[in-house]
């Protein structure tokens, strides 16, 4: 009897960390307003590869990536041959996510191709980033 009552009360104290646990919901994405199309909405398991010319460069889509955690897909502007902006089009709606993204533009922004260090605890995301950015850079030629 004299263990039952620790037992008891560090077994509930172990618990509650689990009730109050509020895990990542897979599947939501979220997309910018300026880059929203009906393709991609309706079809996100569709990998897409498009390039067109702009007055500020050439904008190419990467394919759209299928995680867990939910699609991935970056659209990448090119200036010349230089990348000068990538924006996310496709991504998980996780505060992980949220985080990684702004460094994965930033080193891609730096390094000038997909050969960028996955971001630790995002790894997933990353891998996506780094595999629809691959696709983008493959497709300007």
């Amino acid at each position: 009897m004299k263990r039952a009552i620790p037992v008891v009360a560090l077994s509930i104290a172990g618990l509650i960390p689990v009730w109050r646990y509020e895990p990542s919901i897979g599947g939501t994405t979220s997309a910018t307003a300026e880059s929203a199309t009906p393709e991609s909405a309706t079809t996100p398991s569709a990998a897409s590869t498009t390039a067109s010319g702009t007055s500020s460069g050439t904008v190419v889509k990467g394919t759209t990536v299928n995680t867990d955690k939910g699609p991935v897909q970056v659209q990448v502007t090119f200036s010349a041959d230089k990348i000068s902006a990538v924006t996310m089009l496709q991504q998980p709606n996780h505060p992980q996510t949220t985080a990684a993204v702004p460094v994965l533009i930033s080193e891609t922004l730096k390094a000038q191709s997909a050969d960028i260090d996955t971001v630790s605890g995002a790894t997933i995301t990353s891998d996506a980033y780094k595999e629809s950015l691959q696709a983008a850079i493959d497709a300007k030629g």
